[in-house]
């Protein structure tokens, strides 16, 4: 187990030097009411005090119910400021002004939710001189779990080498809303869904495959398809050098 004291000291003090090397007078995040986001913001908001959460809701009973329930009581513990973007219009707008154009896929569809958010951020982030903070945690990078351009677009991430595995184990250390470490892990992106319904393994697996390079056959082969598939989501876009 990592020393997360220390994890935590350094984790801010990259913070710290991070907004101080770039001028910057703040921080926004995603607060999604998940485990990562309750981390970053935890984080973020030691190292700079003007750290804005963002809650986004879109289309799911989830989001604006549990999740939001939960996005407002970490920031409260951590007196973290709180705004509130509503989202569901703007991706039915989205939707029905593509829709005419083409089929959008299931993916497609579900993809729009977190680029809208990435937006969303991006627009606070300039307008108010903030850099925007990512995440995303090292499971979800592996697996590709995250969409390209939405939620894996930001200045920084100050938790992207940690498991999910560890991510629980610092949240418990800096002792976050138990609901928050309890619930199963969800993108919200619609009702019922889990991450790891989802992807067909759980993240025990996948962080012991990433701990130590073992797997049974059946997870080693759904590990190795979510990672080959998601190359193109972990590289810079490919461009024409002559």
């Amino acid at each position: 187990m990592r020393d997360y004291k220390l994890e935590y000291i350094k984790r801010v003090e990259f913070i710290k030097d991070l907004v101080t090397s770039t001028n910057a007078t703040g921080i926004v995040y995603g607060n999604s009411g998940g485990k990562d986001s309750a981390l970053v913001g935890i984080l973020c908001k030691k190292a700079c005090e003007n750290t804005l959460g963002i809650i986004m809701p879109c289309f799911s009973k989830r989001n604006y119910h549990e999740d939001m329930a939960d996005g407002r009581e970490v920031a409260e513990q951590f007196n973290i400021e709180t705004r509130i973007i509503d989202i569901t219009d703007v991706r039915e707008l989205a939707v029905k002004s593509i829709s005419s154009v083409t089929t959008p896929s299931d993916t497609a569809l579900a993809n729009i939710a977190p680029r809208l958010r990435m937006t969303a951020l991006y627009t606070v982030a300039t307008s108010e001189n903030r850099l925007v903070a990512g995440t995303g945690n090292r499971s979800e990078a592996y697996m590709g779990y995250f969409t390209k351009w939405g939620d894996g677009a930001y200045d920084f991430n100050p938790i992207a080498d940690l498991t999910v595995t560890e991510i629980y184990e610092f949240l418990e250390f800096l002792d976050a809303p138990k609901n928050i470490i309890q619930k199963s892990p969800s993108a919200g992106l619609f009702d019922g869904q889990t991450d790891e319904t989802e992807m067909g393994i759980s993240y025990d697996s996948i962080d012991c495959f990433l701990f130590t390079g073992e797997a049974n056959p059946e997870e080693k082969k759904i590990i190795d398809c979510y990672h080959e598939k998601s190359k193109h989501k972990r590289c810079m876009p490919i461009i024409y050098e002559g």
